[in-house]
């Protein structure tokens, strides 16, 4: 499935232009500043604002996913991601795009799953 990159990124999207330009930027400066060879892809589901042409003026691969729903975005955003490792995350700017770090030093150490929370109320034991 590698096809040249360590990790993607995926987002699903459906009418998030006023959030997804900058959740690119905080994903394409992580990868610059880590040095990972990655991409950013963007699972649309038929969005009518303006948000694919968005994605793709700001460096993302878009994906039209035709089949309605989170789910099937998600399903085939990772039919298209071009590498092994895959980390999801709405398009909402809800996610801190910037500090993937621990998610990649998970995988890289061979974890099959690494998932994180959002919620700053929730606490969980650090690796």
């Amino acid at each position: 499935m590698s096809r040249g990159f360590e990790l993607t990124i995926l987002m699903p999207c459906l009418n998030e232009a006023e959030t997804l330009a900058s959740c690119i930027a905080k994903v394409r400066g992580f990868l610059a500043r880590s040095g990972i060879r990655g991409e950013v892809v963007i699972a649309d589901n038929g969005s009518t604002d303006g948000s694919q042409m968005l994605a793709k003026s700001s460096g993302a691969r878009v994906v039209d996913i035709a089949e309605r729903g989170y789910g099937s975005a998600l399903k085939g955003g990772i039919r298209a991601a071009r590498s092994r490792n895959v980390i999801m995350g709405d398009s909402d700017d809800s996610y801190d795009f910037s500090d993937l770090g621990l998610f990649v030093e998970k995988l890289r150490e061979g974890y099959q799953l690494v998932m994180g929370n959002r919620s700053p109320s929730i606490s969980f034991p650090r690796w």
